[in-house]
């Protein structure tokens, strides 16, 4: 069983692990042994809270598939074990990460001080610009 959250759980049959070959460098090793881990995770037929499903669907993400299917590649370790929690661990920090909310960005405004000091220095900056003009006899 995958914690979510204090009340939230994925069950363990929800999860589809399977050991495939993992790609890159290994030596002989990586040509015998099924070291890295494939997680799928379909998210509409998950027993996940409806907001969770809503948020995780919604969520722009290139692991999410258009049919709602999450898919996790693990094969940064050696063992099957490290790599499988890996995937679990991936999965878990992604729907974190869909759950939470974006805190409202409150547009500030620029001060007086700042504008009028812009408005110096575009004043000064012309007069300098104003100078290099053909000296007039």
């Amino acid at each position: 069983m995958l914690q979510i959250s204090t009340n939230v759980s994925i069950p363990d049959d929800e999860i589809e692990l399977s050991a495939i070959r993992a790609q890159g460098a290994g030596g002989q090793n990586v040509n015998k042994v099924s070291s890295a881990i494939h997680l799928r995770f379909d998210i509409p037929a998950s027993s996940l809270p409806e907001y969770y499903k809503q948020r995780l669907l919604a969520y722009k993400d290139s692991r999410i598939t258009s049919d709602g299917v999450v898919v996790i590649k693990a094969q940064q370790f050696r063992t099957q074990e490290k790599n499988r929690a890996d995937a679990l661990t991936r999965l878990k920090e992604l729907i974190t990460a869909a759950t939470r909310v974006q805190k409202n960005r409150i547009p500030t405004k620029a001060t007086k001080a700042s504008k009028t000091r812009r408005m110096d220095s575009k004043t000064q900056r012309g007069k300098t610009k104003a100078l290099r003009g053909k000296v007039i006899e």
